[in-house]
Protein backbone atom coordinates (compact mmCIF):
# COMPACT_ATOMS: atom_id res chain seq x y z
CA UNK A 1 0.00 0.00 0.00
CA UNK A 2 1.09 3.83 -1.42
CA UNK A 3 2.26 5.84 1.75
CA UNK A 4 -0.91 8.24 3.28
CA UNK A 5 1.16 11.01 1.37
CA UNK A 6 4.28 12.44 -0.71
CA UNK A 7 6.03 15.83 -1.21
CA UNK A 8 8.30 17.50 -3.04
CA UNK A 9 9.43 20.73 -4.02
CA UNK A 10 9.23 21.20 -7.40
CA UNK A 11 12.72 22.78 -8.18
CA UNK A 12 14.28 20.04 -6.74
CA UNK A 13 12.32 17.74 -9.44
CA UNK A 14 14.85 16.95 -12.56
CA UNK A 15 14.23 19.08 -15.69
CA UNK A 16 13.58 16.70 -18.33
CA UNK A 17 13.58 18.97 -20.92
CA UNK A 18 17.51 18.96 -21.81
CA UNK A 19 17.13 14.67 -21.97
CA UNK A 20 14.58 15.36 -24.52
CA UNK A 21 16.10 18.07 -26.80
CA UNK A 22 14.30 20.82 -25.76
CA UNK A 23 16.30 22.55 -23.32
CA UNK A 24 16.42 25.61 -25.59
CA UNK A 25 12.63 25.91 -25.33
CA UNK A 26 11.44 24.79 -21.43
CA UNK A 27 12.43 23.39 -18.64
CA UNK A 28 9.70 20.24 -17.81
CA UNK A 29 9.78 19.02 -14.37
CA UNK A 30 7.33 16.13 -14.60
CA UNK A 31 6.94 15.22 -10.92
CA UNK A 32 4.42 12.21 -10.72
CA UNK A 33 7.29 9.40 -10.31
CA UNK A 34 8.98 12.19 -7.25
CA UNK A 35 5.57 12.29 -5.80
CA UNK A 36 5.10 8.48 -6.56
CA UNK A 37 1.69 8.62 -7.64
CA UNK A 38 0.00 6.14 -9.30
CA UNK A 39 -2.83 7.52 -11.38
CA UNK A 40 -2.16 11.28 -11.10
CA UNK A 41 0.31 13.08 -13.16
CA UNK A 42 1.63 17.14 -12.58
CA UNK A 43 4.12 19.00 -14.38
CA UNK A 44 5.77 22.48 -14.16
CA UNK A 45 6.91 24.28 -17.04
CA UNK A 46 8.97 27.06 -17.73
CA UNK A 47 8.33 28.40 -21.40
CA UNK A 48 11.34 30.80 -22.23
CA UNK A 49 10.33 34.44 -23.38
CA UNK A 50 9.37 33.89 -27.32
CA UNK A 51 9.57 30.51 -27.53
CA UNK A 52 6.33 27.94 -28.27
CA UNK A 53 5.67 24.47 -26.85
CA UNK A 54 8.46 22.16 -28.86
CA UNK A 55 5.56 19.67 -30.23
CA UNK A 56 1.94 20.18 -30.32
CA UNK A 57 0.35 17.09 -28.61
CA UNK A 58 -3.20 15.32 -27.76
CA UNK A 59 -4.16 12.70 -25.54
CA UNK A 60 -6.45 9.04 -25.77
CA UNK A 61 -8.23 9.87 -22.24
CA UNK A 62 -6.26 12.29 -20.31
CA UNK A 63 -8.16 15.54 -18.92
CA UNK A 64 -5.81 18.02 -18.32
CA UNK A 65 -5.94 21.03 -16.84
CA UNK A 66 -3.09 24.03 -17.40
CA UNK A 67 -2.68 26.48 -14.40
CA UNK A 68 -0.80 29.53 -15.26
CA UNK A 69 1.86 31.08 -12.62
CA UNK A 70 3.31 33.82 -14.16
CA UNK A 71 4.57 35.13 -17.40
CA UNK A 72 1.78 36.02 -20.57
CA UNK A 73 1.38 34.12 -23.70
CA UNK A 74 -0.80 32.27 -26.13
CA UNK A 75 -2.23 28.18 -25.56
CA UNK A 76 -3.56 27.12 -29.15
CA UNK A 77 -6.44 24.88 -28.59
CA UNK A 78 -7.34 22.77 -31.95
CA UNK A 79 -6.32 25.99 -34.14
CA UNK A 80 -7.55 28.42 -32.03
CA UNK A 81 -5.16 31.21 -29.86
CA UNK A 82 -6.52 32.48 -27.10
CA UNK A 83 -4.12 35.07 -24.84
CA UNK A 84 -3.03 33.41 -21.13
CA UNK A 85 -2.07 35.65 -17.91
CA UNK A 86 -1.41 34.63 -14.26
CA UNK A 87 -4.24 32.87 -12.42
CA UNK A 88 -5.60 31.08 -15.95
CA UNK A 89 -7.16 27.61 -15.69
CA UNK A 90 -7.66 25.68 -19.16
CA UNK A 91 -9.31 22.48 -18.99
CA UNK A 92 -8.74 20.58 -22.03
CA UNK A 93 -10.64 17.45 -23.43
CA UNK A 94 -8.14 14.96 -24.64
CA UNK A 95 -8.90 14.92 -28.22
CA UNK A 96 -7.66 18.72 -28.21
CA UNK A 97 -4.57 19.72 -29.77
CA UNK A 98 -3.02 22.01 -27.49
CA UNK A 99 0.31 23.98 -27.26
CA UNK A 100 2.10 27.11 -25.62
CA UNK A 101 3.90 30.24 -26.73
CA UNK A 102 5.55 32.74 -24.46
CA UNK A 103 5.40 36.33 -24.76
CA UNK A 104 8.25 38.72 -23.43
CA UNK A 105 8.39 37.56 -19.99
CA UNK A 106 8.19 34.18 -20.82
CA UNK A 107 5.32 31.62 -19.17
CA UNK A 108 5.36 29.43 -16.32
CA UNK A 109 2.51 27.42 -15.69
CA UNK A 110 1.45 23.84 -14.24
CA UNK A 111 -0.36 20.95 -16.12
CA UNK A 112 -2.58 18.33 -14.31
CA UNK A 113 -4.02 15.34 -15.40
CA UNK A 114 -4.78 11.82 -15.11
CA UNK A 115 -1.78 9.52 -15.86
CA UNK A 116 -2.68 6.89 -18.34
CA UNK A 117 0.47 5.41 -20.07
CA UNK A 118 1.49 5.60 -23.76
CA UNK A 119 -2.12 7.97 -23.81
CA UNK A 120 -0.45 11.37 -25.54
CA UNK A 121 0.11 11.71 -29.00
CA UNK A 122 1.90 14.07 -31.26
CA UNK A 123 0.16 16.29 -33.78
CA UNK A 124 1.24 17.70 -36.80
CA UNK A 125 1.48 21.97 -36.40
CA UNK A 126 3.76 24.08 -38.60
CA UNK A 127 3.25 26.31 -35.06
CA UNK A 128 5.71 24.02 -33.06
CA UNK A 129 7.06 22.40 -35.44
CA UNK A 130 9.35 25.27 -37.35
Amino acid sequence: MPEAFTMVNLAAVGDAAPANGFGDRWEARVARESLDAESTGVTHFRLFPGKRSPFTHRHGAAEEIYVVLSGNGRVKLDGELFDVAPLDCIRVAPSTARAFEAGEAGLEFIAVGPHHPGDGEPVEDPWTDS
